[in-house]
């Protein structure tokens, strides 16, 4: 009798990835991939043709399907099941000041937290349907359905779509958790924040799905899974423990943990999310992470190993040259319309060794930043688990102990978000209580620093420059801008 085989979707901003396991042990049996257009909107249809593209020849070979996604992102649907507009991504700021104006009108960020465990900022979708009420009022008025990447994937993978526009569509609760108008306390949507957030209209949304329930079958009866948002898909695929916390350095970066109980931060900066297992998911987000070394590497003309040998050659600090590294504003801290800036720059700075130190330097504090604030909310953090992109690095692992203060490993290098897909694939073929155990594997254990006072000075360095230039940039709402600098001339 054959093992049965699962598929994981990684629905990512920039592309499709498919993975095929075994059911049973996890083993990675056949990977592909097929790019997403660039852009902050993206037709929902080139996502079904990329996951058509990667999933061709091996999607009809499984059992079960399942895909995680980029979470946030609008997908307004008419009638008919077709967009009514591109989709606006999670990365799309054009929602700031939507997200200003539901804050207050709910209120104030502590009735927003209390109500769904986030407060809106411009990646939420709550927010995008108050910019398309807004600005596109006739779209609006045509939408009859709202859905997340992940949700219009499986909806299409199990039929659905302008031949069948009827088909109820699901999701699951960890990507349900980050529209802002679905509580994961409550487990159920609030209707009422809908209709706030898109000027009294009340479209469809997805029915919600248990962790391990089935949203159905293809056409040609393969089991599709709830599937979920990417970064729950991240925390499945690696198996978090306690005292866990996943630092994922990809073009941007997130910091999160498994957790009992729900979070509600008012600060704004801890995003309260579900995950895929019944817990929760707090979670702090970056805009910037992995891009910052890549634009590095662009302004020193090297590539990126190129950039790590040059930072590896400049002392830890950099000798005080600091980089701030908001290349595309950033979500936390709130300055969604920033530019990144370099800070230090005196003859003996100006190398291209510390400008490369800066970028490293200046990425990582940044998620220092971000888990300052996962721990302020009582989240113990045992270990940092360092994936993504950069986390490749080694230089990146070094430097991340140094700053994070804690032990730091290193899995290996893997599609994980769709790893996670595919495992919960195979929690809903097998019916078991609880996700099959897929053995983990690293590659590096990088301990503690013996003394933190060296990684305790790159930081203080880092919030003296964020402070002189932004002062304190906390509060969700109105997030200040640079303060001038005036000097008395003569």
């Amino acid at each position: 009798m054959c093992a049965a085989k699962v598929a994981g979707v990684d629905s990512s901003t920039q592309s499709c990835k498919v993975v095929v396991c075994d059911a049973e042990t996890g083993e990675l049996l056949h990977q592909a991939s097929a790019p997403h257009p660039d852009g902050t909107e993206v037709s929902p249809h080139a996502w079904w043709e990329a996951l058509c593209a990667a999933g061709s020849g091996l999607l009809e070979q499984v059992d079960a399907v399942a895909v995680a996604g980029q979470q946030h992102g609008l997908v307004a649907l008419d009638a008919e099941g077709r967009p009514v507009r591109d989709a606006l991504l999670w990365n799309d700021v054009r929602s700031a000041a939507a997200a200003d104006e539901l804050i207050l009108e709910l209120g104030g960020a502590r009735a927003w937290a209390d109500a769904v465990g986030s407060v809106p900022l411009a990646a939420f979708t709550v927010t995008k349907l108050r910019w398309l009420a807004d600005h596109e009022p006739e779209r609006a008025d045509r939408t009859a359905r709202v859905m997340l990447p992940h949700d219009y994937l499986t909806w299409r993978l199990r039929g659905g779509g302008p031949d069948d526009p009827a088909l109820e569509p699901t999701t699951d609760r960890g990507d349900a958790s980050g529209t802002g108008y679905w509580s994961p306390a409550d487990c159920d949507y609030r209707k009422d924040l809908l209709a706030l957030g898109f000027r009294g209209r009340t479209p469809e949304v997805p029915r919600v799905l248990a962790p391990a329930e089935a949203a159905g079958r293809t056409p040609s009866g393969v089991l599709v899974a709830a599937g979920t948002g990417d970064n729950a898909g991240a925390a499945l695929g690696l198996g978090l423990g306690d005292g866990d916390v996943v630092v994922s350095l990809g073009t941007s970066g997130t910091v999160f943990a498994r957790t009992a109980a729900p979070s509600a931060d008012a600060s704004g900066a801890v995003a309260g999310f579900a995950d895929a297992t019944g817990a929760f998911l707090p979670l702090v987000c970056t805009l910037n992470a992995a891009r910052v070394l890549r634009y590095a590497a662009d302004l020193l003309g090297v590539d990126l190993a190129t950039l790590e040998t040059l930072a590896a050659q400049a002392p830890p600090g950099a000798d005080g040259l600091v980089l701030l590294p908001y290349l595309s504003g950033e979500r936390t801290p709130n300055l969604p319309h920033a530019t990144g800036s370099l800070h230090g720059l005196r003859p003996e700075t100006m190398r291209p060794s510390h400008i490369a130190r800066a970028a490293f330097e200046g990425m990582l504090c940044n998620m220092a930043e971000a888990l300052d604030h996962l721990r302020s909310r009582g989240t113990g953090v045992r270990r940092v688990l360092l994936i993504g992109g950069a986390a490749r690095s080694g230089l990146v692992a070094e430097i991340a102990a140094q700053i994070f203060g804690v032990p730091v490993t290193v899995p290996q290098p893997n599609e994980y978000v769709a790893l996670g897909a595919a495992r919960q694939a195979a929690w809903a073929l097998s019916g078991a209580a609880q996700p099959p155990d897929w053995p983990a594997r690293t590659v590096a254990e990088i301990p503690a620093p013996d003394s933190p006072a060296l990684g305790g000075r790159i930081r203080a360095r880092y919030q003296q420059v964020h402070g002189d230039l932004y002062g304190d940039a906390g509060p969700v709402v109105a997030a200040p801008t640079p303060r001038r600098r005036w000097r008395r001339r003569g």
